[in-house]
């Protein structure tokens, strides 16, 4: 019943949206609807982490604690998301059309629906489709702004992230036939598992290949990453959040579900690809976070950072790293989309996102200041935060595990990128600003109340964990494989 809510509720919000009852009431029902699914979600969790796996509508809907985590992940951000546009969007009535605002709102819907979908639809081919409408769902949304700047960064988001599909897609039909091909019917992943030890190698391993390099292409894997600074620069600061903090983490999910297929067949090895393009995408941003010019594009490259930390930690296997992957999962989904919030609201009062032209944020607007500084902190890896833990955890594993070499070219990187983010981030907030900077002007108290909300777990569970969300951490782990 959960599920079936939660997949109804957002496209039934999107229509009242763009109906005449949004023209007054489209950013309340939003919310509305958000903290609605924020409560079934986690429900869906509580049982999926306790009881295995939820099902619904015979089983075309499926939900185990590694999808439940995601889906919990997707419905708090996309709750601070829809607080935060009722001030940041509606608030801007002189530059945004009622009608204008009314799309936006009904995109937002249907691109959160899209994102839920992923991990409870439990059949494959759907699944891609699913993926596929998150693309052109939020491209209407990165161009939302309507400048020439914002449109490139839609098309060239839309042209690069739909070929990867395309090979995705090309992968997801050959893993079909070489389950057809090992006499199993139902595709889905825990029919992939099962039919992978009588799959043709020739068959599963270049699917998957395919579906890696594929979606690695939406989740912004080095080389395929380069619409993701150029989109989440452009994108307004709440489609920002959910496009960085969890659209990035719901295809990754899909590429993690192929680790257990491969883990059981016979004579394959995903390991050596999940490390090597995670070591390389982490290399590259922490390489690009050191000359970036603007704060939104340095947090996008941050996100290409953590998402190859999350794939390393799966590459290296066993328990205590997937486990230190899904807490990496989480905290990358809390301080992401908080650090957008605070970028979205610094520029709002500075009037731009050039790093060089902001400087003194303390003096001219101490929130704005106060909220960039605990997010960059946040998403860089300080203590006591979530980043640090997890990643802590990942090298504690590889260690373990081994991997001396790659564990030392994974610390290198990680302290390159430490430094490059609270370098940029030093000189915005205690920089002393040139003459003539502008004065800061107000923001809207939705933002405000965005940030204090996402504050919470932003500083809590890196800290105190609850005793659930741990319990729901060690059974995704578990679900990833070993």
């Amino acid at each position: 019943m959960e599920l079936t809510v939660i997949l109804l509720l957002p496209a039934i919000t999107s229509a009242l949206s763009l109906s005449a009852i949004g023209r007054r009431y489209a950013a309340p029902i939003t919310l509305v609807s958000a903290v609605v699914v924020l409560v079934l979600a986690t429900v869906v969790a509580w049982h999926a982490a306790y009881a295995g796996r939820i099902d619904a509508l015979d089983q075309w809907l499926t939900c185990d604690a590694l999808g439940a985590l995601v889906l919990v992940l997707v419905a708090v951000v996309s709750f601070t998301a829809a607080l935060f546009s009722w001030g940041y969007i509606v608030g801007h009535r002189g530059h945004h059309s009622e009608a204008e605002i009314q799309r936006y709102y009904g995109l937002y819907n249907l691109f959160v629906l899209s994102m839920l979908a992923v991990p409870l639809l439990a059949n494959v081919a759907l699944m891609w489709i699913a993926v596929e409408l998150t693309t052109l769902l939020s491209a209407f949304l990165v161009g939302y702004e309507d400048t020439p700047e914002a449109l490139e960064a839609a098309w060239k988001y839309v042209v690069l992230t739909t070929l990867g599909a395309v090979l995705a897609l090309l992968g997801f039909l050959i893993l079909y036939w070489g389950s057809r091909v090992a006499g199993y019917e139902p595709f889905t992943w825990q029919g992939l598992v099962e039919a992978a030890p009588k799959m043709p190698p020739a068959l599963l391993w270049p699917a998957f290949l395919l579906i890696l390099v594929g979606f690695g292409t939406k989740v912004g894997l080095v080389p395929m990453h380069t619409w993701l600074p150029d989109a989440h620069s452009q994108a307004p600061a709440s489609i920002c959040a959910l496009l960085s903090g969890v659209e990035t983490t719901t295809v990754l999910y899909v590429i993690l579900r192929l680790f257990p297929v491969i883990g059981v067949a016979q004579g394959l090895d995903a390991r050596p690809w999940f490390i090597g393009f995670g070591l390389v995408s982490v290399g590259i941003a922490t390489l690009l976070l050191i000359y970036v010019r603007d704060f939104k594009r340095m947090f996008a490259f941050s996100t290409v950072e953590h998402m190859g930390i999350i794939l390393f930690a799966a590459g290296l296997g066993g328990v205590d790293a997937h486990l230190g992957a899904a807490y990496q999962m989480t905290g990358h989904a809390i301080a992401k989309s908080f650090c957008f919030f605070a970028a979205g609201m610094t520029a709002m009062t500075i009037g731009t996102q050039d790093i060089a032209s902001v400087r003194g944020l303390i003096r001219s607007s101490p929130l704005a200041a106060l909220t960039m500084a605990a997010g960059a902190l946040a998403i860089a890896g300080a203590p006591p935060f979530a980043v640090f833990v997890s990643e802590l955890a990942i090298l504690k594993a590889g260690v373990a595990s081994g991997q001396y070499a790659a564990i030392a070219l994974l610390s290198a990187f990680i302290v390159i990128g430490f430094c490059a983010v609270l370098f940029h981030v030093n000189r915005m907030v205690f920089g002393v600003p040139p003459a003539g900077t502008a004065i800061a002007i107000a923001t809207p108290a939705t933002c405000k109340a965005t940030l204090a909300l996402a504050a919470i777990p932003l500083l809590l569970i890196g800290i105190y964990v609850p005793g659930p969300l741990h319990d729901l951490l060690k059974a995704a782990a578990l679900a990833m494989g070993s």
